[in-house]
């Protein structure tokens, strides 16, 4: 990565992010409390609508992360935070020099402050074919590299839920993607992962969806 891509390069990503994870629903990480069971472990999928870091195209490109921890990120009272990366294989090399700029803090903006939190020790990064789907009424989502990672959701309904309506959270004082965003609770159907020392295998936990709207590098 040369400095050139790192410093001081205008950019802009906005498009849509959701996890599945260890918790309970709903994963009280995203209301800034300790996770369910102590630990947490999971999936986070973004979808790129449409972005740029400077001249550079980041339309359409997904990432993919796995991440583990104990305790309250949001307290900075967690220990053995852990995570892996996987950038689009159909990202060129200025391309991915971009993603991992933005994602890995360099470029700047909410990445970074959040990675200020979370600190994370990095297991790996690597490209792979990464495919992401949303559904536009948010009725489901999913995310898929193939042999390594299999995570999919259904929107959160029940008895009194009218039809067609989601369950949502505004101004989550714990939002992974940054300030302003509206969470879209759902139920993970699929939950599988064997990646950089990562494994597990469940169903029926906590997922949600938020948009993202981010920019760099203030």
């Amino acid at each position: 990565m040369t400095e050139q891509v790192t410093t001081g390069t205008r950019w802009h990503l906005a498009g849509d992010w959701f996890d599945v994870c260890k918790c309970a629903i709903p994963c009280p990480c995203t209301f800034a409390q300790p996770p369910t069971y102590g630990d947490c472990e999971g999936v986070m999928a973004w979808h790129i609508r449409e972005g740029n870091f400077g001249d550079v195209s980041l339309d359409d490109l997904n990432v993919l992360i796995l991440a583990s921890f104990t305790g309250n990120v949001w307290a900075r009272e967690h220990t053995d935070p852990y995570a892996a990366v996987f950038l689009d294989e159909r990202a060129d090399q200025g391309q991915r020099d971009a993603l991992g700029a933005i994602f890995g803090g360099a470029a700047g903006g909410w990445p970074a402050q959040f990675l200020e939190v979370f600190g994370p020790e990095m297991r790996g990064m690597d490209t792979a074919s990464i495919q992401v789907e949303v559904d536009e009424d948010l009725g489901t989502w999913r995310a898929e590299i193939p042999g390594r990672v299999a995570a999919s959701a259904e929107a959160l309904t029940g008895p009194t839920t009218p039809e067609g309506v989601r369950v949502q959270v505004h101004g989550a004082p714990g939002a992974e993607v940054g300030p302003g965003q509206v969470a879209t609770w759902g139920r993970a159907t699929t939950d599988r992962v064997d990646a950089f020392g990562f494994s597990w295998e469940r169903s029926g936990k906590s997922s949600k969806h938020f948009p993202f709207d981010w920019s760099g590098p203030d």
